[in-house]
């Protein structure tokens, strides 16, 4: 750990007024920066270059380990609360640069691709599941949530920073882009004429496959499930009317990796 020298930073010093702003998505995007806040999200935000680290003297004292060789500024805990957007602040905020990448250049045999996707905790929530399958991309499109929300980022439980992450992009250029790249593109609905177990039995979830996974009320629009390969259900076998946006993820990636090994 290579702590600053001096009284603790404040939630007035300069360079806390300027992490706090990275709260804003307009300032992120200026900046290019975010915050991953927590012993998890910071424990793997410390393996890249350019991080900075604001803790308190004990939350430093406890994760020393992990701060060697890593830029930290010891602040006051109210300085860590400014910095956090949790109800019990952990004392711990890592500053990086977005790690985002273009699709284009990928070659995944498995993606997750979010579509309108809004809420924060779920997309970081799939963006894990994605990371745990074995996914080898996670794309969110043009009116989704920003990647690196705060509630984002802590959903993802590191995950954010194991994977490929593309950020952006009209869904229609994305979906050609995949198939381009030799990926077979479904797209998971309730009312899908597929069935997704079927589509294992058949072989089929053996190629590279991309899943198109859609707004956590409004599921998928029709104009996007029908340019899909194929639109696939994920079977109700008892009297649930449907399965949320992170639980229908985690069935198809994971019926999807099965089939891959």
């Amino acid at each position: 750990m290579q702590p600053g020298d001096g009284p603790l930073f404040t939630e007035r010093t300069p360079r806390v007024v300027a992490a706090r702003k990275l709260t804003r998505r307009a300032h992120r995007d200026k900046t290019r920066r975010f915050l991953a806040e927590g012993p998890q999200a910071v424990s793997e935000a410390v393996r890249l270059p350019d991080v900075e680290v604001f803790a308190t003297p004990e939350a430093a004292a406890r994760y020393d380990d992990m701060l060697q060789g890593v830029r930290v500024h010891l602040a006051t805990e109210q300085a860590l609360a400014g910095l956090s957007e949790t109800v019990t602040p952990q004392g711990i905020v890592a500053v990086c640069s977005f790690i985002d990448v273009p699709l284009a250049g990928l070659r995944p045999s498995l993606v997750s691709v979010l579509v309108e996707a809004n809420e924060p905790g779920n997309a970081g929530t799939v963006l894990r599941t994605s990371d745990a399958a074995g996914a080898g991309a996670v794309v969110l499109t043009d009116g989704s949530v920003d990647v690196y929300n705060g509630k984002c980022v802590r959903a993802s439980a590191g995950s954010l920073f194991h994977l490929p992450v593309v950020r952006g992009g009209d869904v229609t250029e994305i979906i050609g882009t995949l198939r381009a790249a030799g990926v077979r593109v479904l797209a998971a609905t309730g009312d899908g004429e597929a069935d997704l177990f079927e589509e294992a039995r058949s072989g089929r979830l053996a190629e590279p496959t991309a899943w198109l996974f859609g707004n956590e009320a409004r599921g998928l629009p029709d104009t996007v499930a029908t340019l899909a390969d194929a639109r696939v259900r994920v079977p109700i076998f008892g009297q649930a009317e449907s399965l949320n946006l992170a639980a229908a993820a985690a069935v198809c990636l994971y019926t999807t990796a099965s089939s891959q090994r």
